[in-house]
């Protein structure tokens, strides 16, 4: 499979850092961003890259971006290649803005255990993957090692003061409610996204992805039912598969068998024809 995929970018210019699925170069005020068939889960990456992943998940974003840029300005000058972006570089702010307009994930988990979600408290009786009364910003830490923790209104206040959480929370929920009615137009939930954000003179920029099956949780709207698991467009899949073999969750995770990468490309492709309308 893997003479299909690119797993590793060597360009010649000075690479700026390799992330988990995206390779970034160095151009001066500005970064080369290539989006790889690389996949993680559970923060790790795995050996197997994953066919046409890294230009659809660009491509979704490039339309996103385009799609709320009067929401808020973002990051991309131009479109290199189907998986590849030119950007202004930014002063990343180092949080996870995590929207979620239904109780699932990590935040079910709390929930169940009868505590708040990001400091914020829930009706009582709500069940699985049901439909949040309003959708609301579940901010984390952004670590470069080990796991996310999840932080409080008031700890994004302290970080980076009140005006800027203020706006950061508002465009949040502002692109979440518009690419949710969008989505449901086109048969499908986003049940929670994240999202991050740069800081370029006095501008806030929306920058990263956007509204990817990485950043994002996709089901089909035929398929929901409040209570249960749901079948999705995303990483979830591949997660369920990793958590079947009995893997611990450290590196080194296991070989993906061939049947598992290639649906989890089909989902990849259908979320991005699914959401934009158009052929992939």
């Amino acid at each position: 499979m893997d003479h299909e995929t690119v797993i590793e970018t060597s360009l010649p210019l000075p690479l700026f850092k390799r992330g988990k699925v995206r390779d970034l170069y160095n151009l001066d005020d500005r970064l080369l961003i290539v989006a790889t068939d690389r996949i993680s889960a559970f923060d790790v990456v795995l050996p197997n890259g994953i066919p046409n992943k890294g230009e659809s998940l660009n491509r979704l974003s490039t339309y996103w971006f385009e799609e709320t840029k009067n929401i808020i300005p973002n990051h991309v000058l131009e479109v290199v290649d189907p998986r590849t972006v030119l950007v202004r570089k930014t002063e990343p702010i180092k949080i996870e803005f995590v929207v979620r307009g239904y109780l699932y994930g990590s935040a079910w988990e709390s929930y169940q255990r009868g505590k708040s979600v990001s400091g914020k408290a829930l009706p009582k009786g709500l069940q699985k993957a049901e439909k949040l009364p309003s959708p609301i910003l579940t901010p984390t830490t952004k670590a470069e090692t080990g796991h996310d923790e999840e932080m409080t209104e008031s700890d994004v206040v302290k970080k980076i003061g009140e005006v800027m959480a203020h706006e950061v929370e508002e465009c949040c929920l502002a692109i979440y409610t518009a690419a949710s009615e969008r989505a449901e137009l086109k048969g499908m939930i986003i049940a929670d996204t994240k999202m991050e954000f740069g800081v370029s003179g006095d501008e806030i920029v929306l920058i990263d992805e956007l509204l990817t099956p990485d950043s994002s949780r996709f089901w089909a709207i035929e398929e929901y039912e409040a209570g249960r698991t749901q079948s999705s467009f995303d990483k979830q899949y591949l997660r369920d598969f990793l958590l079947s073999t009995g893997w611990n969750r450290e590196p080194p995770a296991p070989q993906l068998p061939k049947k598992v990468i290639l649906e989890t490309s089909k989902k990849y492709v259908e979320a991005y024809e699914l959401l934009t309308g158009r052929a992939f």
